[in-house]
C-alpha cells in the first residue's frame, strides 16, 4: 500500500513538472512516504505555485522572459559597442549610457535564465544560496539603472540650465565618482539585508519567487528601499524636467522676440539712410558732403547689414544646438518613463495582492520589470538617427565614413560651446 501511495504521489508530481521536489519529500532510506512534514510541504508546494500559476501562464511567462534576455543582450551589447567604438557618439550622457547598459546587460545575462527556469519548471530549483545570489544582483542592477538615469536627467538639466559650471562639474575625474556612485550605493545598501541583519533574501514560496524577507525580527528593507532607491530617484527625475520645461519655454520666448527685433533693423536703418535719395543741386562742395555721406551710410548699411547676417548665423547655430540638446532630454525622458511604466505593475500588484488571488497580475509584473531592461536600445533607435546608424554599421560592417562618422577622438565635458558637446545628432 505504501508503495501504490508513493508511485500516485510520484505519478501527481511528474504530471506537474516537479519530480525532482517531490522525490526529494517522499524517497526515504527506508522507501517509505516519510513523516507528516515531508507530506505538508509536498501539498504546500502545490497549493502555493501550481494552483496560483497555471501551467499555460507560466510557459507564456518564460517564452516571454527568454525574448526579451536576449534583446536585451543583443540591444545592450549593440549600444555599448557602437558609443565605445564611434567618437562621434561620445558625450558626457553616453558615458552614463554606458553605465545604464553594462547594469541592464547584467540583468539580462545573471539574472533573467534563471527567472526563465523558475518559470519553466514552476518552481524555484537552484538551492538557497543562488535564490540570494540572484536576488542581490536583481535589486542591484535595477537600482544602478534607476541611479544612472537619473544622473544622465542631473546631466540634461545642468547642460540647458546651468550651463556656466557644467565644464565644472563633468570633469572626467567626477564622472567616473559618480558612476562609482551609482553602483556602490545601489549594491551597499543592500548589503545588511545579504548578511540578514536587515531582512533577508530568500524563496518566497506565496509568490512563487525570490525576494526580500522578513528577518527573525520581522525586519524588511523593502520599504526603505523603495523610497530611497526608488521614491527619491523619481522625484529628482520629476524636479530637473520640470525646470529644464520651464528654461526651454522661456529660452524659446525669448528667442521669438529676438528673431522680432533682427528682422527688423535692416529695413530701420534703411529707412533712415536711403541710399537711393538723389542729390540735392548746388555747390561742389556741397555735392562732394554728399556723396561722402552717401559713401559713409552705405558703408554703415553693410556693417550692420554684414552684423545681422553674422548674428542670424549665430542664432541659427545656437538654435540647432538648443534643438539637439533637446532631443536628447527627450529621448532620456522617455527612458524613465519607460522604466516607471516597468516597474510600476510589479510593485502595485504586490501592495493590492499580497495573497496572489489574481496570478496574472503578477506575471505581467514581472514581465514587464524584465522588459526595462531590453526597452532602452529600442528608444534609441526610435529616437536617435545616430543611434540608428551606428546600429546598421555594427550589424551590415558597413564603413563609417559613408554614414558621416569620424575616427577622431573626442574631449568629454570641456568643449566650450554647448554645440560642441552635441556628440549626437537626433532625428
Amino acid at each position: 500500500m505504501d508503495g501504490l501511495a508513493n508511485g500516485t504521489l510520484m505519478g501527481l508530481a511528474v504530471d506537474e513538472g516537479r519530480w525532482i521536489n517531490a522525490t526529494s519529500v517522499l524517497s526515504t532510506s527506508d522507501g517509505s512516504l516519510g513523516d507528516d512534514g515531508g507530506m505538508e510541504q509536498v501539498y504546500s508546494t502545490f497549493e502555493d505555485e501550481t494552483s496560483r500559476f497555471s501551467r499555460p501562464l507560466l510557459t507564456f511567462a518564460a517564452i516571454t522572459t527568454i525574448l526579451i534576455m536576449v534583446t536585451g543582450i543583443i540591444g545592450n551589447l549593440l549600444t555599448i559597442v557602437a558609443l565605445l567604438k564611434y567618437p562621434k557618439m561620445r558625450n558626457v550622457a553616453a558615458i552614463f549610457i554606458v553605465s545604464l547598459c553594462i547594469a541592464d546587460c547584467s540583468f539580462c545575462l545573471i539574472v533573467l535564465p534563471f527567472n526563465a527556469l523558475r518559470f519553466i519548471r514552476g518552481t524555484w530549483m537552484h538551492g538557497e544560496t543562488l535564490c540570494t545570489l540572484i536576488t542581490f544582483i536583481q535589486y542591484g542592477s535595477v537600482g544602478v539603472s534607476l541611479l544612472c538615469i537619473t544622473m544622465i536627467t542631473i546631466n540634461r538639466y545642468i547642460m540647458i540650465a546651468h550651463y556656466n559650471v557644467y565644464a565644472k562639474v563633468y570633469k572626467s575625474t567626477w564622472i567616473a565618482v559618480m558612476i562609482a556612485a551609482c553602483w556602490i550605493f545601489s549594491y551597499g545598501f543592500q548589503l545588511p539585508t545579504l548578511f540578514g541583519v536587515w531582512g533577508r533574501f530568500g524563496y518566497n514560496h506565496q509568490l512563487g519567487t525570490c525576494s526580500i524577507l522578513p528577518d527573525e525580527h520581522g525586519r524588511s528593507s523593502k520599504t526603505a528601499m523603495f523610497i530611497i532607491a526608488f521614491l527619491i530617484p523619481c522625484i529628482i527625475i520629476v524636479i530637473c524636467y520640470s525646470r529644464i520645461f520651464w528654461v526651454v519655454h522661456a529660452s524659446e520666448k525669448r528667442m521669438k522676440n529676438h528673431s522680432k527685433s533682427q528682422s527688423s533693423i535692416p529695413n530701420n536703418l534703411r529707412s533712415a539712410i536711403d541710399p537711393a535719395a538723389p542729390l540735392s543741386s548746388g555747390s561742389s562742395s556741397s555735392a562732394n558732403n554728399n556723396s561722402i555721406s552717401y559713401t559713409a551710410s552705405s558703408s554703415a548699411v553693410k556693417v550692420a547689414s554684414g552684423r545681422a547676417t553674422t548674428t542670424a548665423a549665430s542664432d541659427i547655430r545656437d538654435a540647432k544646438a538648443k534643438r539637439n540638446e533637446w532631443r536628447i532630454t527627450k529621448m532620456v525622458l522617455a527612458i524613465f518613463l519607460s522604466f516607471v511604466m516597468c516597474y510600476l505593475p510589479i510593485t502595485i500588484s504586490k501592495i493590492v495582492d499580497k495573497n496572489v488571488s489574481v496570478p496574472v497580475l503578477h506575471i505581467i509584473g514581472y514581465i514587464m520589470l524584465y522588459l526595462s531592461a531590453c526597452i532602452n536600445p529600442i528608444i534609441y533607435v526610435i529616437m536617435n538617427k545616430q543611434y540608428r546608424k551606428a546600429y546598421t554599421i555594427l550589424l551590415f560592417c558597413r564603413p563609417g565614413r559613408l554614414l558621416g562618422f569620424t575616427h577622431g577622438g573626442s574631449s568629454v565635458g570641456d568643449s566650450p560651446h554647448p554645440q560642441h558637446l552635441v556628440a549626437i545628432q537626433d532625428s
